[in-house]
């Protein structure tokens, strides 16, 4: 078995990435950590499980570390689920003691070297690990995810790749969760759109290129269009929604088209959904509430498609968005044996 850790493991992200790996048939888990208010308790005695899915047991007297790099040098993997400004120093010291480090923070996703992953996206970037490797001199590796909305774009623009377009323009409605569980105010929230989600548009601005640029062995060159984005957030409480302008000449019948036939280059992996994206005939659709849970949160939803070309993407945030992406990441990483 691998062993795996979990940083952050008591936030939001950090609750999504127990619920996947608590029993999970290829990566045994053995390594919690919190803040220094949590380490030496049982992890049933300090989370404040919020999630739509029982508590699993399995980990209730799993006693919490802290976040250090000690505390986690004898995992094979660890997740991370920790804030940028925490992530940064503390996944590179991770990395150089020889543990692979699957990222959910943005600290380290623009690094020349370090692989901006979706895993049915563009998996052939997973060999940037080992640029990454000789250019540290460390037998460890950092590979992230992206950003929760920009998961979301990428995957639903992966099959259009096929059509020229140079222009994206896309306005997100995001849910409440994305801010952690204490993010947003009820009081802010409630009867409201907030226009306004920091950093979020300059990281759908950079990410998509660099995800669905080519690696020629040693480096990737970003995919020739621009992202201009408008971030809200809005009273729903999991699940991304999308509204996406692309100037692709192509139909809206063949863009309907690839989104139904397009398919990853592999299959079977634990976390992986029958469907990576789910195309809704009907005019009203995707919707958070009734969309979000396909293919355990896993499935990118598309519809809406007419001429400009225009179509709707939505997604969970935390699974697909985050956890569950990079517990993918790893599952690919795994079969192609990086650790």
């Amino acid at each position: 078995m691998i062993h795996v850790g979990i940083l952050g493991s008591t936030g939001a992200v950090g609750q999504r990435f127990v619920q996947f790996l608590a029993n999970h048939p290829w990566f045994s888990l053995t390594t919690l950590t919190a803040s220094d208010r949590s380490a030496g308790k049982t992890y049933e005695s300090v989370v404040n499980w919020r999630l739509d899915s029982p508590f699993p047991e399995s980990v209730s007297d799993f006693v919490v570390s802290p976040t250090t790099v000690a505390a986690v040098k004898d995992c094979d993997i660890v997740f991370s689920a920790l804030p940028a400004d925490i992530a940064t120093m503390l996944e590179s010291g991770i990395a150089d003691v020889g543990v692979g480090v699957f990222s959910n923070a943005s600290s380290h996703r623009m690094e020349t070297d370090v692989p901006l992953m979706i895993a049915e996206v563009n998996p052939g970037h997973a060999a940037l690990v080992d640029v990454q490797k000789k250019n540290h001199d460390r037998d460890g590796f950092i590979v992230t995810n992206p950003n929760c909305s920009t998961i979301m774009l990428a995957t639903a623009l992966a099959p259009l790749m096929m059509f020229p377009f140079t222009n994206i323009n896309v306005a997100t409605l995001q849910a409440i969760s994305g801010a952690s569980f204490d993010g947003v105010p009820a009081f802010d929230i409630y009867d409201n759109v907030i226009p306004f989600i920091r950093s979020e548009e300059e990281k759908m601005s950079w990410e998509a290129n660099k995800i669905l640029g080519t690696f020629d062995g040693a480096k990737i060159t970003n995919a020739p269009f621009t992202v201009s984005a408008s971030c809200n957030r809005v009273p729903v409480i999991d699940g991304h929604t999308l509204n996406v302008w692309i100037d692709a000449m192509a139909t809206p019948a063949a863009v309907i088209e690839a989104f139904k036939t397009w398919q990853p280059q592999f299959s079977g992996l634990p976390t992986q959904p029958e469907k990576t994206i789910q195309y809704y005939a009907e005019e009203d659709r995707p919707q958070p509430r009734l969309d979000r849970s396909r293919g355990n949160g896993m499935t990118v939803s598309v519809g809406r498609v007419r001429d400009g070309i225009r179509f709707v993407a939505m997604g969970h945030n935390t699974i697909r968005g985050a956890a569950g992406a990079s517990v993918l990441n790893a599952e690919l990483l795994h079969t192609k044996k990086y650790f």
